[in-house]
């Protein structure tokens, strides 16, 4: 869990950067909490050293007030079945999609996570960082459909990310 929480911070060091930042980013403007709520699957990811050897990576939001988040990420080591490790944090809204995001045992860490998308259904969402290191494509079941997964690379690239660079996260032990 320290390890987690420490590789967290890595996010704010120096990480590659995946995106043109040349390129405006913009988070959904009609971006709605609540409906944002509730348990995520990651689908897709930009190779970040605090993710390193998870797989059946998970984000699950909670409301603490009108204005702030709560937020547990689990990831799994090395196999879906592997031994769970998580990590909480909490994120205040800070704009239309924008989400102030600070780690609960790292103090005085945080960081900017803009949801650039989410589908009219809120089952699919990307979540991207302005400064281009992490991105991230989300959906409430462990698989997404083809037509979900184009539309979430295509605001990927909409913000100046390269989708080709992603990659997919295994949610599941294969049978």
């Amino acid at each position: 869990m320290r390890r987690l929480c420490l590789l967290a911070c890595v996010l704010l060091a120096g990480c590659a950067t995946y995106r043109d930042r040349d390129v405006p980013i913009a988070a959904q403007a009609d971006f709605e909490p609540a409906r944002y709520l509730g348990l995520w699957y990651e689908i897709a990811r930009y190779p970040v050293r605090f993710e390193e050897g998870c797989t059946a990576t998970t984000a699950e939001y909670g409301r603490i007030d009108a204005t702030t988040i709560s937020v547990v990420n689990t990831c799994r080591k090395g196999s879906p079945d592997g031994p769970a490790e998580r990590i909480a944090s909490s994120a205040r809204i800070v704009g239309p999609g924008q989400l102030k995001v600070s780690f609960d045992s790292v103090p005085f860490v945080s960081a900017d996570y803009w949801v650039l998308w989410v589908d009219a259904d809120y089952r699919a969402a990307v979540v991207g960082v302005p400064s281009g290191r992490a991105g991230w494509i989300l959906a409430r079941s462990p698989e997404i459909t083809d037509a979900r997964r184009a539309r979430a690379e295509q605001a990927l690239a909409a913000n100046g990310y390269d989708p080709g660079r992603l990659i997919d996260v295994v949610q599941a032990v294969p049978r």
